[in-house]
């Protein structure tokens, strides 16, 4: 079996979908499990219904954007579009009168069960899409098979309870339609895998069915050495071991999901990073391999930081135990620690801003801490950095924190 995973991007409108079909097309003798996200910036305008929601504002408009953003790529696959549309409403529907009734939930988990909607509609869509194609598929709802704990936002897999379900997954097409990014807890509850997880939905899959290999099919030709809209000059990665394919989606690479990678160096399954304009290209591989790029620095931004100092307020050092506390707070809240420091009396960390949880953060640090911090600023990680990268990086810019390791260095910038 092969796993495939495309992207918001990738099925963005209706050529995206069709170029979807031809892609799968081109695999029609082999088995196939298909992960697909919500299509376009349908996740970030279903953020912003929960936001809307949770602030007690005025949100339908938000939900008519939604629904007519999928009817017009409806209207644009579909000869006879009456089934999908009725789906489609019963959806909107569902978003509609889950928030009229939430009662006593925490933001956490009234994101997930909205959230998820944007995955189960491009499924759908395209799931239907392909049949009236005569691309006979499955659909797959993913909440079935992929079993977590009740961590909203960022699921935690029950790997045993997910592996009973696959097995008993009967392989009767050739052709299986799923969404990424979300799956379900024993209650039947939905959960999520944490923003862009639907690359790590891709490899647990992947895992549990014993693939021969996943590939994620994207924008880019391949694994880049830095960001093509932010930088003029970059390169691809032909090959990347899984070791460093870690470090860099540690650091925040967007290309692949933190978690993907792990689940596949497990089982020695490669992945594959293609271009989906482009199918014949040969991508980014990434094996058991070893790393032979070391030469190409790769450079990860992280924008919309949060840099915070803590100290103790009686001017004593920052010890083990007060460090432990601040990570307990950071744990406690779902926050990813991105780089820290500490000297004699302070401990700076830099996290990814969330202002849904900010004032919460400020308000338990400063229980028993002082505590200052900057907003919107800029974290710059730099794999095999070396003096000349460094210096065109930083040129003009204000550096606020800096770490340098062997192979890493880690900058703060406002």
């Amino acid at each position: 079996m092969l796993v495939f995973k495309f992207g918001g991007a990738s099925v963005k409108d209706v050529e995206g979908v069709k170029n979807l079909k031809s892609i799968i097309q081109l695999y029609e003798n082999q088995t196939i499990l298909v992960v697909v996200s919500a299509m376009g910036k349908m996740t970030n305008t279903l953020e912003e219904v929960v936001k809307l929601f949770y602030k007690k504002e005025e949100y339908a408009q938000k939900l008519k954007e939604i629904e007519d953003y999928h009817q017009t790529l409806i209207n644009g696959l579909f000869e006879d579009n009456t089934e999908i549309t009725a789906l489609l409403k019963k959806h909107n529907q569902r978003i509609k009168d889950y928030l009229e009734n939430v009662d006593g939930q925490k933001y956490d988990e009234i994101y997930d069960q909205v959230i998820s909607n944007g995955e189960l509609i491009s499924t759908l869509i395209i799931s239907t899409y392909l049949n009236q194609e005569g691309v006979n598929n499955r659909w797959l709802d993913a909440r079935k098979y992929l079993k977590t704990d009740a961590t909203f936002r960022e699921a935690k897999v029950n790997w045993e309870a997910t592996q009973s379900s696959i097995d008993l997954l009967e392989q009767n097409v050739n052709l299986f339609i799923t969404q990424g990014f979300i799956g379900g807890t024993s209650d039947n509850k939905t959960t999520t895998l944490g923003r862009e997880g639907s690359d790590y939905t891709a490899s647990i899959f992947a895992h549990c069915l014993r693939a021969e290999s996943v590939t994620i099919w994207k924008d880019v030709p391949g694994v880049l050495s830095a960001d093509p809209r932010l930088f003029s000059e970059y390169q691809k990665f032909d090959q990347l071991s899984y070791t460093e394919a870690v470090e860099m989606t540690y650091y925040g690479a967007t290309v692949i999901h933190p978690k993907t990678i792990k689940p596949l160096q497990n089982s020695n399954i490669p992945l594959f990073v293609k271009p989906f304009l482009h199918p014949e290209e040969a991508g980014t591989v990434i094996n058991s391999d070893e790393f032979l790029q070391k030469n190409i620095s790769a450079i990860i931004i992280k924008k919309n930081q949060l840099l915070i100092s803590i100290s103790t307020k009686d001017f004593s050092f920052i010890s083990e135990l007060n460090i432990s506390h601040i990570y307990e707070v950071f744990a406690k809240l779902n926050l990813k620690c991105n780089v820290s420091q500490n000297s004699a009396l302070s401990f700076t960390v830099c996290l990814d801003y969330d202002d849904m949880k900010f004032e919460e953060l400020i308000k338990s640090l400063e229980t028993s801490f002082k505590v200052r911090y900057n907003e919107n600023v800029t974290l710059y990680t730099i794999r095999h950095y070396d003096s000349n990268v460094l210096q065109k990086i930083l040129e003009g810019k204000t550096v606020i924190l800096e770490q340098l390791s062997r192979s890493t260095a880690q900058i703060v910038v406002k």
